[in-house]
């Protein structure tokens, strides 16, 4: 890499260093004031007042989603954008460590832009709500959020540093069961019993579950089963997820649970209605040159960036930012927050979020994304590598 990127990168570190304190007070009040999918307005108001404040005018609300923002810098150049997820889980807050991500990505973003005049790139720093199923990337980038961006990327906390997260393909699907009601004492005869439709449909999955393959998971629970024991239930339903290892073939066990599900009800004499919920995750295609240009830039600032496949160690989910990695090259590398064994989405991972380790993930992910994006913007031999390796990607899976 040549000087000027090293005197860029050593820039951006100490732009990172310098904001230190806004960040982690940042990430602290996110963390204590957890919203769910779509309603991440404290965080949105946070986030988008602090880019105002360091001169990143942002776009509030934006692409039509309340809690959504956008802001660019740079006059030209490369596009660069880094992701700031924020949204928190039902029960257990941030327990995924989103508080994290948002402000690791701000620390990025501010970073980089306080050099991107002197690098020719352009960095856009964008909110994402509504990570955690409402998938709010996709409905981004349906109204072109991403159009013009040449690569994204956000760090994702973990109990390990990872270049990737094992990310499956996963759709949500909503069951009604549809039979008839009657006294289930007097008369049974005259019933047709949803719930008993939803259970075989249970215990077909279930047995489907035996011959699927092994990154493939089928999980469902029951919603409602009736409403009083001595009235057979005339109405059941469910809610499952589906995930395979890749988007395209989601498609062909959404069709075998269908008509597992589909069977129960012809042979409990009910009908069923579903719907396939917006919207559907891709897997994670993780930009290989990307990857290990962040992995260098980590090792900077001290953190040695293992592969899964080499340690065996790995974090499975799934995530809208695989729908954005079909659309740009794009990585989501994992920072530990935790010590090793805790898992994420655990009231445990939750505490560690907003811990010193935690507080050293905000920074020391700003600081290797920010070099990330600047190796983007001075090494020509990594933009053509980075394409090359985006054009290996699948094709002709719909992702959006």
């Amino acid at each position: 890499m040549a000087a000027d990127a090293d005197a860029l990168k050593q820039a951006v570190c100490d732009r990172v260093d310098q904001l230190a304190d806004v960040l982690i007070d940042a990430s602290h009040q996110i963390h204590a004031n957890p919203e769910l999918n779509y309603e991440e307005h404290f965080a949105h108001g946070l986030l988008t007042d602090l880019l105002a404040a360091q001169g990143v005018e942002p776009v509030r609300h934006a692409y039509d989603l309340a809690t959504a923002f956008d802001s660019s810098y740079g006059s030209g150049g490369p596009v660069v954008a880094v992701l700031c997820e924020y949204d928190a889980l039902p029960g257990v807050g941030h327990a995924c460590g989103h508080n994290i991500i948002a402000t690791a990505g701000l620390g990025a973003g501010l970073a980089a832009a306080a050099v991107a005049d002197a690098a020719g790139g352009t960095v856009r720093i964008m909110g994402t709500p509504a990570e955690e199923g409402g998938g709010g990337k996709v409905r981004m980038a349906r109204k072109g959020a991403f159009d013009g961006v040449d690569a994204a990327m956000m760090v994702h906390p973990a109990d390990a540093d990872l270049i990737r997260m094992d990310c499956l393909a996963i759709q949500e699907l909503a069951v009604h069961f549809h039979g008839k009601a009657a006294h289930a004492a007097a008369a049974p005869w005259e019933g047709r019993n949803a719930l008993d439709a939803a259970v075989l449909g249970y215990m077909n999955l279930a047995a489907m579950r035996q011959h699927i393959r092994p990154d493939e998971r089928i999980h469902g629970i029951f919603t409602h089963g009736g409403d009083k024991p001595n009235i057979v239930p005339s109405d059941a339903a469910m809610d499952w997820y589906i995930r395979s290892g890749t988007i395209a073939r989601l498609q062909d066990l959404k069709a075998r649970v269908h008509t597992g599900l589909e069977a129960a009800a012809t042979a409990c004499g009910c009908t069923m209605s579903h719907e396939w919920i917006d919207n559907v995750y891709a897997e994670m295609v993780d930009n290989g040159p990307m990857v290990a240009s962040y992995v260098a830039n980590a090792a900077r600032v001290g953190r040695a960036v293992a592969d899964p496949s080499a340690t065996g160690k790995v974090v499975m989910g799934s995530t809208d930012m695989g729908n954005i990695s079909y659309l740009v090259p794009s990585i989501h590398p994992m920072i530990q927050v935790a010590p090793d064994g805790v898992p994420i989405h655990s009231v445990e991972f939750a505490r560690h979020a907003r811990s010193e380790a935690g507080d050293k993930a905000v920074l020391d992910g700003a600081k290797a994304m920010a070099m990330t994006v600047v190796d983007l913007w001075c090494s020509a031999d990594l933009r053509t590598a980075t394409a090359a390796a985006f054009d290996t990607r699948p094709r002709g899976v719909p992702v959006l």
